[in-house]
């Protein structure tokens, strides 16, 4: 059981603040709220009447109650109602993580409510800046929220990137500023994309990843409680395990979630419902962009044929084996050397050439490793690329590679990769290691088969099982969980001939098989070691 702490405060009229956290924590398997107050307030949905703080004295009895008995996997604040509590929340967090070293702290700067209310004078807004900010794993500040702590009148859209990284510059280890508020649906630049209009995006800076967040914006007035929701999602999701850029994707899926079921309980905008089943929902996964300018590409019109058993191999005359054992999904995979010469790439061109051929000749599909360029130059049927290399093209270059017409495989590792693979619309996303690897080294602890049913029910595209497949048995459970193709490498071993008809076997009856729907959706594991 993972307990999250919520410093905030009371909302009289049930809809955000520590009622909220409760709900948004309650909607994960294994997680404990505990609810310390900071401030009580008297609201209703059309107004925040009064604000009073604690005592110093009773906000440390509190805490001190709970470290005696149920310490934290997490802390989250919201409401802070002075400088005095945010010294007193900093000076406990130092005191936590002496017994719990990276003990996260989330910290959600409730500078002042949706309907007009001010929270927080510049001695608190100076407080933040000293205090808590230099402390927080994760802050989940609005647009309007992060140009207060930056002194800045307002954000435009295109000025949040800069914005973020300012922040982290002031100690912060990431940063998530959402702008899925009505008042930021128009802070975008006077040339954006039409279809941005349409979207609550939220940028995300953080050691793992950069880049937009996009769900379609949901048309309701029922918004109160959002950041809260948003930011004890994420709370809970870093106290199972999760590093911030994966806990930022999940926090996103929740408060969506909590926005459709949201409603009024008065005659002021309704509050949002966090309910549990968000992590099993296709349509709630963000697309992740890969620049400081959204962009996304449109799914493709068809789909091509399951990818079935995808042989990996480096050389064209290990094609042309594959081929010749029955494979029809081939990737060639040879990988640059550190000094590669002319003599190296003449080379290359060569093996792209004839492995391209031959499986053109047979009705196959051939994916190049890498080399984009040449699989189009050699007329290869696509391309797979891992993330680092697509992160090292410039703008302009993805756009080429998606102008190409090369179908496109992806590797991911992580939720915030399969957000980032998204908004490419690939032909397949990779998931992996789905097993324990030897074939390089790699931070990423292995998917399991649970995680990989995840990525099957949630992922949009085709899912390509890939890492540690070395036995038939393998390859079945793999087919089971809704895999739309298994790589091997090793297995195939020197003789294809003689080992593929097992690999086939292993398939048949067990594939394809539809990805798991609804309850039976797995909750994700985090997969990056930490």
């Amino acid at each position: 059981m993972k307990r999250v702490w919520s410093i905030a405060g009371t909302d009289s009229s049930g809809g955000a603040g520590l009622a909220a956290d409760q709900r948004a924590l309650d909607a994960w398997p294994d997680t404990h709220y505990c609810g310390v107050v900071a401030a009580v307030t008297a609201q209703n949905s059309q107004a925040v009447t009064r604000v009073e703080a604690v005592s110093p004295q009773l906000l440390d009895a509190q805490l001190a109650a709970l470290e005696a008995d149920m310490p934290p996997a997490a802390l989250k604040t919201g409401l802070l109602a002075d400088a005095a509590q945010m010294r007193s929340v900093a000076a406990w967090a130092d005191r936590l993580r002496e017994a719990a070293p990276g003990l996260p702290l989330v910290v959600d700067p409730v500078l002042g409510a949706s309907s007009g209310a001010n929270f927080a004078d510049d001695s608190a807004v100076a407080a933040y800046r000293a205090h808590l900010l230099p402390r927080a794993t994760l802050i989940t500040p609005n647009r309007r929220e992060a140009a207060r702590l930056l002194g800045r009148p307002s954000l435009r859209r295109d000025e949040v990137p800069a914005a973020a990284a300012a922040l982290r510059a002031l100690g912060v280890q990431s940063v998530c500023i959402t702008g899925g508020d009505p008042a930021d649906a128009g802070h975008v630049p006077d040339d954006a994309a039409p279809e941005e209009a349409g979207l609550a995006l939220d940028w995300l800076d953080s050691p793992q990843a950069s880049g937009w967040l996009a769900l379609p914006r949901i048309g309701t007035g029922n918004t109160h409680a959002t950041g809260c929701t948003f930011a004890s999602s994420a709370a809970a999701a870093l106290a199972h395990g999760f590093v911030a850029a994966d806990a930022v994707v999940l926090a996103k899926m929740a408060a969506t979630h909590a926005l459709r079921h949201g409603h009024a309980a008065g005659r002021g905008p309704g509050q949002v419902l966090a309910r549990a089943g968000f992590h099993a929902e296709p349509g709630l996964l963000p697309t992740m962009g890969w620049d400081a300018e959204p962009a996304w590409a449109s799914p493709a019109a068809g789909r091509a044929g399951p990818l079935g058993l995808y042989a990996i191999v480096d050389s064209a005359a290990r094609v042309q084996a594959v081929l010749a054992s029955g494979v029809r999904s081939v990737q060639l995979r040879i990988k640059q050397p550190e000094a590669a010469t002319p003599v190296w790439w003449d080379a290359l061109h060569a093996q792209v050439a004839e492995a391209a051929a031959a499986c053109r000749a047979v009705g196959a599909r051939l994916f190049v490793n890498d080399h984009w360029q040449l699989a189009s130059r050699h007329g290869a049927h696509g391309v797979h690329l891992g993330q680092e290399d697509l992160l090292a093209l410039a703008p302009d270059q993805r756009a080429a590679l998606r102008a190409s017409g090369l179908a496109l495989g992806i590797s991911s590792h992580s939720l915030w990769e399969l957000a980032r693979a998204r908004s490419l619309a690939p032909a397949y996303i990779a998931c992996g290691p789905v097993w324990p690897t030897l074939t390089k080294a790699m931070p990423w602890q292995p998917q399991g088969l649970g995680n990989l049913a995840w990525w099957c029910a949630m992922a949009g595209s085709p899912v390509v099982a890939i890492g540690g497949i070395l036995a038939p048995a393998q390859i079945s459970a793999a087919a089971g969980a809704g895999a739309d193709g298994i790589c091997v490498v090793r297995m195939l071993g020197e003789d294809p001939a003689a080992t593929v008809p097992a690999m086939c076997a292993a398939l048949a009856g067990n594939w394809p098989t539809a990805s798991p729907a609804g309850s039976s959706v797995p909750w994700p594991r985090p997969t990056l070691r930490t």
